[in-house]
């Protein structure tokens, strides 16, 4: 699963990076984003233009609500590849809701006989900004507030870091961004085709310290690598 994750590239950076049209919400810096925080996510929506489509980054709560559900208590905050488009909760935002989900790079832990060791997991070095694949929702409340959500799609580790956690995010490449994003695209088969050419991520590991376990931690030294 990814529970925590870092994202500290600048937004304007992020700007020109997913090249987006605008954006809707603050985007700070973060080394310990966690479940039900406000998160910046990139999209593509058609607009009131027939035809046209403009790519936006905007803040959602991490923590996916599905647009039926009675109410908000359960959010989830990953979603099985394997079975995105076969689960109720997930399959419609599948089909017209994809979205990627900028990160450096996010945490895992590995059970151990001292403990759960925590690691950071990037694309190397600089930890250069990826784009997670996600899906969205907005969720309309009993007193009609909008609650806007998302989830991180997540497949099975690779075998270089299946000893870490059996799962890992799906890191969409960006030279696939606009097919994962095209809102055009959204049959069950298109959607497994494109999540089976999605290759899986050379990630690069590195053991950190126990802080980040806090969520009230969040600064720079949270991803600075431990003594092996």
């Amino acid at each position: 699963m990814c529970g925590r994750y870092v994202l500290w590239t600048p937004e304007e950076e992020l700007t020109a990076i997913f090249g987006t049209d605008f954006r809707i919400g603050e985007v700070t810096p973060t080394y310990n984003a966690a479940p039900s925080q406000q998160l910046p996510i990139v999209f593509e929506r058609y607009e009131e233009e027939p035809g046209r489509v403009l790519r936006r980054m905007q803040t959602h709560q991490w923590g996916l609500v599905p647009s039926w559900a009675r109410d908000a208590s359960r959010p989830m905050i990953n979603a099985r590849a394997e079975s995105l488009v076969d689960k109720p909760s997930f399959k419609a935002a599948a089909r017209r809701r994809r979205c990627l989900v900028p990160a450096n790079g996010y945490y895992e832990w590995q059970a151990g006989a001292g403990g759960k060791q925590p690691w950071f997991l990037s694309a190397g070095e600089g930890d250069p900004v990826m784009g997670f694949a996600g899906i969205y929702e907005a969720w309309q409340g009993p007193r009609d507030e909008w609650l806007l959500t998302f989830a991180i799609i997540t497949q099975s580790a690779p075998d270089a870091l299946g000893h870490i956690h059996d799962r890992s995010p799906v890191v969409v490449p960006p030279d696939m961004w606009n097919e994962w994003l095209d809102p055009a695209t959204e049959t069950d088969s298109e959607i497994r085709h494109l999540i089976d050419a999605i290759s899986s991520p050379v990630l690069v590991p590195r053991k950190v310290g126990k802080a980040v376990g806090n969520v009230r931690n969040n600064d720079p030294s949270l991803v600075e690598p431990q003594e092996q």
